[in-house]
């Protein structure tokens, strides 16, 4: 065993472990606390693989199960933005770069760069997996706000317009999803969760 590289990838190991201390602002389904930036991970993981035939095009799973565990780390110094906060968005790529930064660098160099590639090409948008992860990143919060009866949109009154532009890109991961998703905005602006604006 290389000591050296071991003591990295354990420092990695316990640093990430702080990913279960960063709250999202979507709640649980059925109601509850809010969900950590962990287990909207594994959610996504799962749902990933579950979910794979709905691609617009052949993803290599394992890759695209890792880009959703990982996109989220560097939240543990970035923090988690809002979806429709602005403020937080004009700065959220600086700070995330800085996280990168940071903490794939606590890791060997070959893993770091590993590592850092996957968050880099999610953030990207170009390859068949980021879009499909980032499909699966869009849909699972909505589905758990759908799930609570709208109430995270509700609470933030929060547009039909604005989760539309959220999702302008979600098509190119899965048409098929993305079509299912109208149908949940169509179900919460007819019982006034979401505003019909």
């Amino acid at each position: 065993m290389d000591r050296e590289r071991f003591e990295k990838q354990k420092n990695f190991i316990l640093e990430i472990d702080k990913e279960k201390s960063i709250f999202r602002q979507t709640h649980l389904s059925g109601g509850g606390r809010r969900e950590n930036d962990a287990e909207h991970a594994w959610h996504m993981a799962v749902m990933v693989y579950l979910l794979q035939e709905y691609a617009n095009e052949p993803i290599d799973i394992a890759r695209t199960m890792m880009m959703v565990l990982t996109h989220d780390l560097v939240e543990i110094d970035a923090g988690d933005t809002y979806a429709y906060d602005a403020a937080g968005k004009a700065t959220e790529h600086e700070r995330e770069t800085a996280a990168a930064d940071r903490i794939f660098g606590l890791l060997p160099e070959d893993q770091g760069r590993l590592m850092r590639g996957l968050w880099e090409e999610f953030e990207a948008y170009e390859t068949p997996e980021a879009r499909f992860a980032h499909t699966m990143d869009n849909f699972q919060p909505m589905l758990l706000n759908d799930s609570n009866g709208g109430g995270d949109w509700k609470a933030r009154g929060i547009k039909r317009s604005q989760t539309e532009k959220r999702n302008e890109k979600t098509g190119t991961g899965s048409r098929e999803i993305w079509e299912y998703m109208k149908t949940l905005l169509d179900a919460n602006v007819a019982k006034g969760s979401l505003k019909d604006e």
